[in-house]
C-alpha cells in the first residue's frame, strides 16, 4: 500500500493535461488502497469539475466502498451507475456481495431473483457471478445448506467452482467429492473443474491421507485433458512417496515428460529418499541419469542420497560412475558420502580404487574422514601392504587424527611381516617422533608393537633411545618392556630388567601384577611365587590385582604345587580380595581329578575363613558322602564363590560319578536359570550316561549336543 501511496503522490505532480485520465487513476488508486473516503473526496472534486468516471473506474470505486464496509457510498455510487446506464452484472454482484457483508441474506437473495428474473433492462448472461457472491458469502457465514439449494436452483460453472471451493476450505470434502460425482451423472453438459479447484481438492484429501481418492483425480484429470500444474505434480509425489506408494510415485515421475513438467529439488530428494529406503536403488540411479541428460541439475542433496544408498548396497559400478558425473558438474559430495565410498571399497577387497580415491581427494583438497583413514589403513594390514599402512598411519597424525592404539598396534605388526622390518619399524618410528616432538606415548606404542611381535631386541632399542632423546620412561613403558620380555619367553632378561626397575623406583603394582601373571602364563610357577612372595615381604601395602591371584593359583594347581596354592588362598584372604569364579573353578576341577588337594589343604594351616571351601573341595574329592541331593550342593557351592556355566559343569561332573540322573535334572536347571550349556556340558553327560552303561541315552545327549551346533571332540566320537 505504501508503494501505491508513493506512486500517486508521484503522480499528482504530473498531471499535464490528461484531467479526465488523472482523476479515475487517483479515484481507483485510493480505492484499491483501502482508502475509499478519499477516492470519494476525489470524485466530489472530479464531477465539480464536470468530470466524470469510466465504466471500469465506477465499478473498482463499488468494490472498494463494500470491501470498507461504508455502505452509505455504496448506495449512492450504485445509483449513479444505473443513472449512467453502466449497470451490469458486475454491478449486481457487488451488490449481492455487500448485502452479504451486512449479513442481510434474505435481501440479497431477494436482490439477486428479482435481477435474475426481472433483469431490470440489464442483459445478464447467465447470472453467475451474481449467484457466486452469495454462494460465496452464505458459505463464509456457515449457511452452506442454504448455498447448496442456491447452487441446485442455478447451478453454472463459476457458481460450481466457488461452491466446491468453499466446502474444501470449510474441510467439508467429503461434500465437494460428493458433488463432483452427482455433476458426473449430470446429462447436460459435464462440468469439469479447473487445475486450481482440482489442487485444492488434491491438497485436503493429501492432508487426510486418502490417497485413493487423490489418485483418482489425478486419473480424472488427465481423462479430461487438464494436465497437473507443478503445484499439483510436486504435493502429489511428495505425498506418495512419504506413504510408501512407491510404484505410484514412480509412475508419476514417469508421466512428467508427457506433461511437459518439472520437479521442485524437494520432491526430487523426496522421491529419490524413498526410492533408496525401499530398496529401488536402479531406479534412483535412473532418475538422476534421465533427469541430466534431459537438462535438468535436481541439485547436491540427490547426488548425497544416491551416493548413501550405492555404497550401502554396494553397487559400486554405479557409484564410481555417479562420482565422475558428480565431478563433471562440479558437485562436491559430502565428506560422510565420501567416506562410505571409500569403505564400500575397502569392505569389497577394492583397496587399490579405494587408496587411488584417497590420493584424488588429497588432490583435490578434500580430508579423507578419520572413519575412512581407519578402514583404509585396516584393509592394508589385511593385505599385508605394510608399507602403504605405515604411510597413511603419517598421514593420518599429520590432518592431526588420532589413531588409537590397536590401530598403531596393527600396523607394526604388519610392518614385521614384510621383508626387511628392522629398517621399516625404524622409518616409522622416525616419521611418528618427527611429527610428535619425542613424546613419550609414541615410544611406548613401538615398544608395545615390538613385544607383541616377539622382538625384546627392537623393543629395548627404542627404550635406550628414548631415555638418550632425554625423555624419562615411565611406569607404562617399564611395564610394556617387561610384557615384551615375557611374552618372547626372555625370562632372564625379564628378570634383570625387573630387578633394575626396583633400584631405580618404587616397585608399583601394575609392573608386580605384570610380572607375575607373565611368568605363569609362560609356565614359570616357581620363580612367580618367588617374585610374589619377595614383593610381598617387601612392600605389603602392594596388594596383588585378583588376576594376579587367579593366574598364580591356576598355574600351582597344574604343577600340583597345593601347598602354595593354600598359601596364596590365605594371602588373598587376608588382602580382601573375594574368591573368584575362575578361581573356584580350578580347585573344583583339580578335587575331583586329584585327592592329594584336600589331603594338602587338611595338612596345612587353612584359616576359619577358608573352612567352607575346604569343606567343598573335600566334598567333591569324594572324601565324604556318598551322595549330596541337587539343591543342597548348589547352595553349598554359592556360599563359597558366584556360579557360572563353568561351575555348573563342574556340578555335573560331580553328580555324573554316582547320581546320573540327578546330574539330567541339575542340566534342566541350568537352563531354566538362564545359563547357555556349552559343548563340555554335553560331553560331560554324554560320557557319564555311557560309563553308566546307558548308550542309549547317551546317544540322545549326543544328538541334542549336536542339534544345537557343537562339534563332538574325537574322545567322544570314539566313544559312540
Amino acid at each position: 500500500m505504501s508503494l501505491i501511496f508513493n506512486y500517486l503522490e508521484d503522480y499528482n505532480k504530473h498531471r499535464g493535461r490528461h484531467k479526465a485520465s488523472f482523476h479515475n487513476i487517483c479515484v481507483m488508486g485510493y480505492a484499491v488502497a483501502g482508502k475509499p473516503e478519499i477516492a470519494l473526496q476525489l470524485f466530489g472534486r472530479m464531477r465539480y469539475q464536470g468530470m466524470d468516471l469510466d465504466d471500469f473506474a465506477y465499478h473498482v470505486l463499488l468494490n472498494a466502498l463494500v470491501e470498507e464496509g461504508c455502505f452509505d457510498g455504496v448506495e449512492s455510487v450504485s445509483r449513479q451507475i444505473k443513472n449512467r446506464g453502466l449497470e451490469s452484472e458486475i454491478t449486481h454482484s457487488i451488490l449481492v456481495k455487500g448485502f452479504c457483508r451486512k449479513k442481510d441474506f434474505d435481501k440479497a437473495e431477494n436482490y439477486l431473483r428479482e435481477v435474475i428474473n426481472n433483469n431490470n433492462g440489464v442483459t445478464i448472461k447467465s447470472g453467475g457471478h451474481i449467484v457466486g457472491a452469495l454462494v460465496d458469502g452464505l458459505c463464509k457465514n456457515n449457511q452452506f445448506d442454504k448455498a447448496g439449494k442456491l447452487v441446485d436452483e442455478f447451478g453454472e460453472f463459476h457458481v460450481y467452482d466457488i461452491w466446491i471451493r468453499e466446502l474444501v476450505r470449510a474441510r467439508k470434502v467429503d461434500g465437494a467429492m460428493e458433488f463432483l460425482q452427482k455433476t458426473r451423472n449430470q446429462k447436460t453438459t459435464l462440468y469439469v473443474p479447473d487445475v486450481f479447484r482440482y489442487n485444492s481438492l488434491i491438497l485436503r484429501l493429501l492432508k487426510e491421507k486418502r490417497l485413493e481418492e487423490v489418485c483418482d483425480l489425478v486419473i480424472e484429470m488427465r481423462e479430461n485433458n487438464i494436465p497437473p500444474d507443478e503445484f499439483t505434480m510436486n504435493i502429489v509425489l511428495c505425498f506418495f512417496c512419504k506413504a510408501g506408494m512407491v510404484d505410484i510415485a514412480l509412475k508419476l515421475y514417469d508421466s512428467r515428460t508427457e506433461l511437459g513438467l518439472t520437479l521442485t529439488s524437494m520432491s526430487f530428494n523426496y522421491l529419490m529418499n524413498t526410492l533408496c529406503g525401499d530398496g529401488s536403488v536402479i531406479d534412483a540411479y535412473r532418475i538422476l541419469k534421465n533427469s541430466l541428460d534431459q537438462g535438468y541439475f535436481p541439485g547436491k542433496r540427490a547426488f548425497s542420497i544416491l551416493a548413501d544408498a550405492l555404497c550401502k548396497v554396494d553397487k559400486l559400478d554405479m557409484m564410481n560412475e555417479l562420482y565422475q558425473v558428480a565431478l563433471e558438474y562440479k558437485v562436491v559430495l559430502t565428506d560422510k558420502n565420501l567416506e562410505n565410498y571409500i569403505n564400500a571399497l575397502c569392505r569389497n577387497g577394492m583397496l587399490e580404487d579405494a587408496y587411488i580415491l584417497h590420493v584424488e581427494l588429497n588432490r583435490l583438497d578434500k580430508v579423507t574422514t578419520e572413519r575412512a583413514y581407519n578402514n583404509l589403513i585396516n584393509g592394508f594390514i589385511k593385505s599385508k601392504r605394510g608399507d602403504i599402512a605405515s604411510r597413511l598411519l603419517t598421514e593420518m597424525k599429520e590432518k592431526k587424527y588420532k589413531p588409537s592404539p590397536n590401530l598403531y598396534r596393527g600396523v607394526i605388526q604388519c610392518v614385521f611381516e614384510m621383508e626387511n622390518p628392522e629398517k621399516q619399524f625404524e622409518k616409522l618410528l622416525e616419521r611418528q617422533l618427527c611429527l610428535h616432538e619425542f613424546k613419550c606415548w609414541v615410544f611406548n606404542v613401538f615398544i608395545e608393537g615390538a613385544g607383541i611381535a616377539k622382538r625384546p631386541e627392537l623393543a629395548k632399542q627404542v627404550y635406550e633411545m628414548m631415555k638418550r632423546s632425554g625423555v624419562l620412561p615411565n611406569v607404562s613403558s617399564d611395564i610394556l618392556m617387561l610384557k615384551s620380555y615375557l611374552e618372547s619367553e626372555k625370562i632372564s632378561d625379564s628378570l634383570d630388567f625387573f630387578y633394575d626397575i626396583l633400584k631405580r623406583r618404587k616397585i608399583g603394582r601394575k609392573a608386580y601384577n605384570m610380572m607375575v601373571v607373565g611368568l605363569c602364563k609362560v609356565n614359570k610357577p616357581d620363580i612367580a611365587l618367588s617374585i610374589f612372595l619377595e614383593v610381598r615381604e617387601k612392600g605389603k601395602s602392594v596388594r596383588p590385582s585378583l588376576i594376579c591371584y587367579e593366574e598364580l593359583i591356576y598355574i600351582l594347581c597344574k604343577y600340583k604345587r597345593y601347598d602354595k596354592v593354600m598359601d596364596v588362598i590365605n594371602d588373598m584372604v587376608r588382602v580382601g580380595r573375594p574368591l573368584s569364579s575362575f578361581i573356584g573353578n580350578n580347585l573344583l576341577l583339580y578335587s575331583l581329578k586329584d585327592q592329594e588337594l584336600y589331603s594338602t589343604w587338611v595338612d596345612s594351616r587353612s584359616t576359619e575363613s577358608t573352612q567352607g571351601l575346604r569343606e567343598l573341595v573335600g566334598l567333591f574329592s569324594d572324601r565324604f558322602r556318598e551322595d549330596i541331593d541337587v539343591e543342597e550342593l548348589e547352595e553349598i557351592v554359592r556360599k563359597c564363590f558366584p556360579l557360572d556355566i563353568f561351575t555348573y559343569n563342574m556340578i555335573l561332573r560331580k553328580l555324573i560319578k554316582k547320581q546320573v540322573d540327578d546330574a539330567s535334572r541339575m542340566f534342566r536347571k541350568i537352563c531354566e536359570k538362564g545359563f547357555k550349556p556349552n559343548q563340555w556340558t554335553y560331553e560331560t553327560l554324554v560320557h557319564g550316561f555311557y560309563r553308566h552303561g546307558r548308550a542309549n541315552d547317551a546317544k540322545v545327549w549326543l544328538e541334542e549336543m549336536q542339534k544345537r551346533g557343537f562339534t563332538p571332540s574325537e574322545a567322544t566320537t570314539v566313544l559312540l
